[in-house]
C-alpha cells in the first residue's frame, strides 16, 4: 500500500472484499472435505494443512489491503488457538508486523483537527517521517516547546468509521471459522462470545483519551518499583485520536534476546517480565494483553519500560481472587482447590469432572511448578499443545469465558518472550514470590 494512500473505505467495497474472502475460506474448507473419502491418511492430514496455511494467508492479505480495524482485528484473532492451528495462526500472526506509514500531509491534518493546530505550531520540533506504524495508527518523534522529548501517536483517519461495518463483516468470518472448528477440527466455538470481546477491546484500542488513563492508572500501580518506566500522557496535547506522551528511551526487547547479549542482563529482564505479569493478573486485576517484544524497552539502568496501553483488560474482582486461587493452589499441589478454581473461572460447569483441567494446567504451568532452574528450551511447546488438544477433545473442554480471550494471548506472548530470552531460571520461584507479596 503506498504511504499516500488513505484506509480503503465505503461500506460496500468493504462488505465484497470481506465478503470474497469468506467465500474464499469456506469454499476451500468444503473441497476439502469432498477430496477425504479418495485420499490416504497422510494425503487428508497434508491436504488439511495446506488449506489452514493458504487460507491464513488469503486472511492476512486482505486484512493488509483493507488496513484499519479489519488489520487489527485479524491480529486479535491470530490469538485465538481454538479457531485455526498454530501453523495458521502464526501465518495470521504477521499482521503484527510493521505496515507502510500515512502521509505527513495526512497526519498533520489529523492533528490539526484533533488538538487544533499543526504540528509546526504546538511543538518545537516534530519529525515528518514515522519511527514506528501499525494497524490503527503510527508514532512520530517530537520536542515540546519546554525541551520535552515526547512521542506522538496519531490514529489515521477514517480509521473510526470503518469499525462498525468491520465489526458487522467480521461476523461472516467468524461463522465460516466456526464451522471449520465444529466439521474440520471438531471444537465448539462460541463465536457470540469472542465477537464481544473483539468488539469491547477494539473500541477501547480506538480511545486515545482511555489509553492515557490506562497510563495513569499502570503508573500509580507501579509507583513504588522504580525498575518500571511508563511514558507519561501530556493532557494538554491528547485527544480521542492524538496521544502525546513522554519519550522512554531504551533497546527494544527483540534486541536483548540476541544470544550475544549478556546474559546477567537477560537474566534480569526475565526475572521482572514474569514478575510484571503475574503481579498484574494477580495482585492488580488488570493486565497489558498485548505482551510482544515491541511493546517492551530495555534501558541501560537496567530498567524495562512498557509501551502501547490500548489494549488494557481489566477483570471483575471475581475474577481476580478466582486467577490467584489457581495460581496458588498451583503452588500448594491443592488440585481440588484447582479444579473449583476453573469452575469458578468458567472454564468448567459445576457438575464436570475437574480432574481432566487439573491435567492440563499441570502441563501448561508446567515451569511454575517444579522448584528448580528450568531451561524454556526443554518446554516442547507444539508436543504440550498437541497434549492439551488431546485431552480437551476427549472430555470436551470446549469452554472457553470471555475473560480468558486476553488472558491467553498475553500468556502466550509472555511464553514467546521467555523463549527468546532463553534464560534458564527458576520460575517457580519467580512465581511463588509474586504471590506472596498479596496479602488477602
Amino acid at each position: 500500500m503506498s504511504a499516500r494512500t488513505p484506509l480503503t473505505q465505503g461500506r460496500v467495497r468493504r462488505a465484497i472484499k470481506i465478503g470474497e474472502l469468506t467465500s474464499q475460506v469456506g469454499t476451500s474448507y468444503i473441497w476439502n472435505q469432498l477430496r477425504r473419502p479418495f485420499q490416504n491418511q497422510s494425503a487428508r492430514e497434508r491436504d488439511l494443512y495446506d488449506t489452514h496455511l493458504r487460507n491464513a494467508r488469503r486472511i492476512v492479505e486482505s486484512s493488509k489491503q483493507l488496513r484499519g480495524a479489519f488489520m487489527k482485528l485479524i491480529q486479535m484473532l491470530s490469538m485465538r488457538h481454538d479457531l485455526l492451528p498454530g501453523e495458521a495462526l502464526d501465518v495470521l500472526s504477521a499482521t503484527q508486523s510493521s505496515v507502510p506509514p500515512m502521509s505527513y500531509a495526512m497526519i498533520s491534518e489529523q492533528i490539526r483537527k484533533e488538538v487544533g493546530k499543526r504540528p509546526e505550531l504546538l511543538f518545537r520540533r516534530f519529525e515528518h517521517t514515522a519511527f514506528a506504524a501499525a494497524s490503527l495508527g503510527q508514532v512520530h518523534r517530537a520536542t515540546l516547546k519546554d525541551g520535552t522529548d515526547v512521542a506522538v501517536k496519531v490514529q489515521y483517519p477514517g480509521v473510526d468509521q470503518t469499525v462498525a461495518e468491520d465489526l458487522q463483516n467480521l461476523k461472516l468470518l467468524l461463522r465460516a471459522l466456526q464451522a471449520v472448528g465444529r466439521d474440520v477440527m471438531r471444537q465448539k466455538i462460541d463465536t457470540a462470545a469472542i465477537y464481544k470481546e473483539l468488539d469491547l477491546r477494539l473500541r477501547e484500542e480506538l480511545d486515545y483519551v482511555n489509553e492515557a488513563r490506562n497510563m495513569t492508572d499502570y503508573d500509580r500501580v507501579l509507583d513504588g518499583d522504580d525498575e518500571i518506566t511508563i511514558p507519561r500522557p501530556i493532557k494538554e496535547l491528547c485527544s480521542r485520536r492524538v496521544l502525546t506522551m513522554t519519550y522512554v528511551e531504551g533497546y527494544g526487547l527483540s534486541d536483548v534476546m540476541n544470544p550475544a547479549v549478556d546474559i546477567d542482563l537477560r537474566a534480569w529482564v526475565a526475572r521482572k517480565i514474569h514478575a510484571l505479569a503475574w503481579r498484574q493478573l494477580l495482585e492488580f486485576g488488570m493486565l497489558h494483553t498485548d505482551f510482544h517484544p515491541g511493546n517492551y524497552l530495555v534501558s541501560h539502568h537496567p530498567r524495562l519500560g512498557m509501551l502501547d496501553f490500548g489494549s488494557i483488560r481489566r477483570f471483575p474482582e471475581a475474577v481476580r481472587k478466582a486467577n490467584l486461587q489457581v495460581a496458588r493452589a498451583l503452588v500448594s499441589g491443592d488440585d481440588r482447590s484447582l479444579g473449583a478454581a476453573m469452575t469458578k473461572l468458567g472454564y468448567l460447569d459445576r457438575d464436570q469432572d475437574p480432574e481432566p483441567m487439573v491435567e492440563v494446567m499441570h502441563i501448561l504451568f508446567e515451569p511454575m511448578m517444579v522448584d528448580r532452574a528450568f531451561d524454556p528450551a526443554d518446554y516442547d511447546t507444539v508436543a504440550k499443545a498437541s497434549k492439551v488438544g488431546e485431552i480437551a477433545l476427549e472430555h470436551k473442554l470446549y469452554k472457553s469465558p470471555a475473560h480468558s480471550v486476553f488472558t491467553i494471548r498475553a500468556l502466550v506472548g509472555l511464553e514467546g518472550i521467555t523463549r527468546g530470552l532463553g534464560v534458564k531460571a527458576n520460575y517457580h520461584r519467580i512465581f511463588a514470590e509474586c504471590l506472596g507479596r498479596i496479602r488477602e
